[in-house]
């Protein structure tokens, strides 16, 4: 007698890191011009007590994408898109190059 779940075809590691890096990028450099517009739980709660007039400029402001969007960039909708889509990219791409060293260590460790 074959259970049900042996029916089902068993889903690949590559084929769930594309569907994830997919994903991702859509939701990064599209969904993400959907999120709310209201300021996050910081500057809601300075405006509300009234310190916000002495916010001040942090070391990375004038970076290519500071306040989640792209400098240079005149549509909001395509610079939030373009720094949502570097912003995976930068992340998968250090998260790729982690595993990467940690697998191959683990490999050297137990004599692979």
């Amino acid at each position: 007698m074959t259970s049900p779940r042996s029916s089902h075809r068993r889903l690949s590691t590559r084929t769930l890191v594309v569907v994830g890096v997919l994903v991702s990028l859509f939701l990064a450099g599209v969904v993400s011009y959907y999120a709310s517009s209201h300021p996050d739980g910081l500057m809601f709660v300075a405006g509300e007590k009234g310190f916000l007039a002495s916010e001040k400029g942090h070391a990375t402001s004038g970076s290519p994408f500071a306040g989640y969007a792209t400098h240079g960039i005149g549509n909001a909708r395509l610079s939030g898109g373009i720094a949502g889509v570097v912003g995976v990219a930068v992340v998968g791409a250090l998260a790729f190059g982690l595993f990467t060293v940690l697998r191959r260590r683990g490999h050297d460790q137990h004599g692979d």
